[in-house]
C-alpha cells in the first residue's frame, strides 16, 4: 500500500502501576498528494497518532508503514530515508527554532543531517521562497523575526528537502487573523500530500479534502471534509462543528 499507513495503532502508557490507553486500534491513511485533516479536542490522541506517524513514539500494537515499509523510531542515520519523505512543522517555532542561529543555519541543517547532495545555501533560499521569504532573511535571527515569520521559516525548514508528505500540528493556532491567513496560503501552495492536526475545523477547511474525527483514542467518523460538514453521523463531530457555526 502506498502513502503513510497506520494500521490498527494501540499506544498503551503504563505509569505507577496505572495504564492509560491514548489510541485505540486506530487506522489512518495519509495518500500520496492528499490533504488530510485529523481533528478532535486536547486529550482526543490526535498528537499522539501524529508521534507515531512520525516515528517518534512505538506503538503497543500496530504498525507504520510508508509506501510499504516498515517505520520504527531509530537513530539519524537508520531513518534518513524516512526523514527525506516525511517532514515535520511544529505547533510553536518558537520552541523549536533555536534563537542563537541564523535562518540559513536552521533550514539548512535538515540538508547536513539527511545528506541532501547540492548547494545548501541556494536550496535554504528556495525554501524561504516557496514560503515567502527573500533571502534577506537567511542572516537574521528567530528574534528579529514576527511569529507569522518565524512559521514561515519553520515550513520552510520542513519543506528544504522536497519530502512527499508534510505533517503539520496546528500550524495556525496562536497567530492573528492575517499572519494565519498568510501562513494558511503558504501551506495550501505546497506540492507535498498534507495532514493536518488541529482542533480548528475553519483552518482545516482551507486546507483538506478530507478528515477523520478523533474522539477518546479512536477515529470516530472519517470521510470528505464536504460531506462530514453538511452530514455529521457521530455526535462528537456535531458538537464540533456547533462550536464553528459559519462552517455548518
Amino acid at each position: 500500500m502506498t502513502g503513510l499507513v497506520a494500521t490498527d495503532i494501540t499506544r498503551t502508557y503504563v505509569r505507577h502501576g496505572s495504564s492509560r490507553t491514548a489510541l485505540d486500534a486506530v487506522s489512518f491513511t495519509l495518500p500520496p498528494a492528499g490533504r488530510v485533516a485529523v481533528v478532535g479536542e486536547s486529550g482526543s490522541g490526535k498528537t499522539t497518532l501524529l508521534r507515531m506517524l512520525l516515528a517518534l513514539d512505538v506503538p503497543s500494537e500496530g504498525v507504520i508503514e510508508l509506501d510499504g515499509c516498515p517505520v520504527r523510531p531509530g537513530s539519524v542515520r537508520s531513518l534518513r530515508w524516512f526523514r527525506r519523505l516525511v517532514q515535520y512543522v511544529p505547533q510553536d517555532p518558537a520552541t523549536s527554532l533555536d534563537p542563537r542561529r541564523s535562518v540559513l543555519d536552521l533550514v539548512a541543517t535538515p540538508l547536513r543531517l539527511l545528506g541532501v547532495d547540492g548547494d545548501h545555501r541556494a536550496k535554504a533560499g528556495a525554501a524561504l521562497a516557496a514560503v515567502g521569504l527573500d533571502e534577506r532573511y537567511l542572516q537574521r535571527r528567530p528574534t528579529e523575526l514576527s511569529g507569522g515569520q518565524n512559521q514561515r521559516v519553520a515550513i520552510a525548514r520542513a519543506v528544504a528537502c522536497e519530502p512527499q508528505y508534510l505533517l503539520a500540528d496546528e500550524p495556525v493556532s496562536g497567530l492573528d487573523p492575517d499572519l494565519r491567513e498568510q501562513v494558511l496560503a503558504v501551506l495550501a501552495g505546497l506540492p507535498s500530500a498534507l495532514l493536518i492536526v488541529s482542533h480548528d475545523l475553519s483552518a482545516v477547511a482551507r486546507l483538506c479534502s478530507d478528515v477523520s474525527v478523533m474522539h477518546d483514542g479512536r477515529i470516530v467518523e472519517t470521510g470528505s471534509l464536504r460531506g462530514i460538514l453538511t452530514e455529521p453521523q457521530h455526535s462528537y463531530t456535531r458538537d464540533l462543528i456547533d462550536a464553528v457555526p459559519r462552517l455548518a
